[in-house]
């Protein structure tokens, strides 16, 4: 490993942990030619995922692409940036343990529904009305509905 301060190669490893989530390992190293520390990481290569878009398009899968629209949904709510990047490993974790090179977009967005369901309703609701693609009013009521459990009030009849 390379000294980010002066280049050399020749460093010993202080301390190593595995990080609160168990799928990496940090490790405090010291440079044997400048002395100064610094931190690594050691993590599983995992296999290159694809997502299959709606339109057919395939792109690869992108944990900060999941975190990014949850802190989206999750704008001006009590949500703390852990919290979010928290999700967003469980979420990649479920993907890749499911053991397909691709994976279907609506199975990535339902999965962040799920939990964010979990996590706070209003950004369940904010981040279902753009994966679902809301056309109307009605279609948002009928997800708060759903939500709140109670059935949606009957449509106005039309006039005779």
């Amino acid at each position: 490993m390379k000294c980010p301060y002066c280049g050399a190669d020749k460093d010993h490893v202080i301390d190593s942990r595995t990080t609160a989530d168990g799928y990496e390992i940090r490790r405090r190293r010291s440079c044997q030619v400048c002395n100064n520390r610094f931190t690594t990481y050691e993590r599983v290569e995992n296999i290159q995922l694809q997502i299959i878009k709606r339109d057919g398009r395939r792109e690869d899968y992108s944990q900060e692409k999941i975190a990014r629209s949850i802190r989206i949904a999750c704008q001006k709510r009590n949500v703390s940036e852990e919290t979010i990047q928290t999700i967003a490993k469980r979420i990649e974790h479920r993907l890749f343990s499911r053991g397909e090179r691709e994976i279907p977009s609506e199975v990535v967005g339902e999965e962040v529904m799920k939990e964010l369901m979990d996590l706070d309703q209003v950004a369940y609701v904010r981040f279902a009305s753009v994966y679902r693609q809301f056309k109307d009013l009605n279609q948002f009521v009928e997800e708060l509905a759903r939500l709140m459990g109670t059935p949606q009030a009957p449509k106005d009849p039309a006039p005779e």
